[in-house]
């Protein structure tokens, strides 16, 4: 008797996949059984657990508290070929204080929901707080936001993923799998699926009360091909499938199955491809791949904490430093670029209602036609800008970039989503491609290294194509530029339009000691860089 694939995936991978999660289901069920409180953002017994917290923290002396209770669950399963690699299947919920007391912070944070423990976790927060006051640093003052807020937020999803069963998602993965396999040499590939849900409650003593669901969603492939005398070998992520902040929709909309093959394809061609003689070139980059070199040249180095030095241990800190030498002042880049941080744009991973500080993020311009313009702040940190704003004639508030990884970690500034807006014409990348007389368009993001001052670094990418004559003439391999930021930025000379706007990011973006992970958006559309040093990296005999 013959068996489908899909009656193959039920009765064996999958199922033993499933098994696992049922496991996993019943003690998570096991302990919710035990919880006073029902799991739910906005829930009536949530809000007194944060209202008892609150009260608790003001009665030993804090001027201001927030708490945070947050149901978190992520999902991420694993596929090689034709089997399943893995399944992690995570459910987390707690409660964490926050509080300011003589102008010192203290947290603590507990997964025991009860009044009696948020009460003692409150009081152990302003206990902290209070130890803290002889570090000897300059006492915290919040910048001003509009408290008394009420409402609820939900991320730009359609389809919750965690309502679909995991038969099918690894049924997909499978056949994707079996699709990139038909095609020659295609020797090797790698299928997952990636979902968070989290469900979180936040109050402050100002009186906000808001509630909000974060889902975010991420369906990869890497595709290995290997030649035929098994020298080399090359492979193909599908990184222009990018992360985003939506549903199970997202994995439909990427179409694996239907991708694989050409993923598989662009593998093989890499390793037939003319391998790039070093020099200089126009490079032509895609959404796909700049979006990284923006993260970590733009981004990163306009954190206010990492520029101020507060960062200086996990990836260090930034040339965009003294703020009162660089506002308004710094040539970041041509006079094309433009930059601006928000968190809501829809889909984005980054987006929200409120961010952990209970602000409402606004968008703000970063870099304003090339010159450096603004930071990345939060409460704390918008003040230490005063005078700035004041000078520009601008209102000084927090841009609403707090944020925690989960409810048992203390918020910080974090990166908002960071993009590169459209230029004024309508071009298009084959536009720029046309235009070039000599150059490389690269496609897709891949390694990169990047010093300790945001300033050198060197990045490379998935797939490359020689210009010649406007038009591209064949693929390249072992490619990477190299450049320092403002030169890199003052080189660019074309750039799309609003029709090629893209978002590219990232689910793990580190940041902090201890380290806590956050994810990010950043859209842009294709560039021009002018005259940019390009080496070959691959191995020499």
């Amino acid at each position: 008797m013959s068996t489908s694939r899909r009656d193959f995936v039920r009765t064996t991978s999958a199922a033993a996949a499933a098994l696992a999660l049922a496991g996993r289901r019943a003690e998570a069920a096991e302990r919710a059984s035990r919880l006073v409180v029902p799991p739910s953002p906005g829930d009536p017994a949530v809000n007194e657990l944060l209202a008892k917290a609150l009260d608790a923290a003001k009665a030993s002396g804090a001027q201001y508290a927030d708490a945070r209770i947050s149901l978190a669950r992520t999902q991420t399963i694993f596929t090689r070929e034709k089997r399943v690699g893995g399944l992690n299947d995570n459910e987390t919920f707690g409660i964490g204080v926050r509080v300011l007391v003589d102008g010192a912070w203290g947290f603590a944070a507990t997964s025991e929901l009860s009044a009696d423990a948020v009460t003692r976790v409150a009081r152990q927060a302003a206990a902290q707080a209070k130890a803290n006051k002889g570090a000897g640093r300059r006492p915290v003052t919040l910048a001003p936001a509009a408290g008394g807020q009420k409402g609820t937020w939900r991320s730009d999803a359609k389809v919750d993923p965690f309502t679909i069963p995991i038969e099918d998602k690894v049924a997909l993965l499978l056949a994707a799998n079996e699709a990139a396999l038909k095609v020659p040499q295609a020797r090797f590939v790698n299928s997952s699926m990636f979902f968070l849900k989290d469900e979180k409650t936040y109050a402050n003593t100002e009186g906000t009360l808001v509630a909000q669901t974060i889902i975010r969603t991420q369906p990869s492939m890497n595709v290995t091909a290997v030649s035929k005398d098994f020298k080399d070998f090359q492979s193909r992520q599908s990184n222009d499938i990018a992360p985003m902040g939506r549903g199970y929709e997202h994995v439909t909309e990427a179409d694996l199955v239907g991708n694989a093959p050409k993923w598989a394809a662009q593998a093989v061609e890499k390793l037939s491809a003319k391998p790039v003689e070093v020099g200089r070139y126009d490079l032509v980059l895609h959404p796909s791949h700049l979006w990284l070199t923006i993260h970590e040249s733009v981004a990163h180095p306009t954190e206010l904490d990492r520029a101020m030095g507060y960062e200086a241990n996990y990836a260090g800190t930034s040339f965009v430093f003294p703020p009162e030498k660089v506002l308004g002042t710094l040539k970041f880049g041509s006079p094309l670029m433009n930059i601006r941080g928000d968190r809501n744009q829809p889909g984005s991973l980054a987006a929200c209602g409120w961010d952990d500080d209970g602000v409402v993020p606004d968008e703000f311009d970063i870099i304003k036609n090339g010159i450096f313009v603004d930071y990345q702040t939060t409460r704390e940190q918008a003040l230490w800008l005063d005078w700035y704003y004041k000078k520009a004639k601008r209102p000084m508030r927090s841009h609403g970039c707090s944020y925690a990884q989960t409810w048992a970690d203390v918020q910080f500034q974090r990166m908002p989503n960071v993009s590169l807006l459209p230029g004024e014409k309508d071009t298009s990348w084959e536009d720029i491609i046309a235009a070039t007389d000599k150059g490389i368009a690269i496609i897709g993001d891949g390694s990169f290294s990047i010093d300790q001052q945001r300033y050198n670094a060197q990045f490379g990418g998935q797939l490359f194509y020689e210009i010649k004559g406007g038009k591209i003439v064949g693929m390249l391999k072992d490619v990477a530029y190299q450049m320092r930021t403002p030169e890199f930025w003052g080189a660019l000379d074309m750039l799309g339009g609003k029709k090629s706007y893209q978002l590219g990011g990232a689910f793990n973006d580190g940041k902090g000691q201890p380290a806590q992970s956050n994810a990010v958006s950043h859209g842009c559309v294709p560039t021009r860089h002018k005259n940019i040093n390009v080496i070959n990296t691959g191995r020499q005999a």
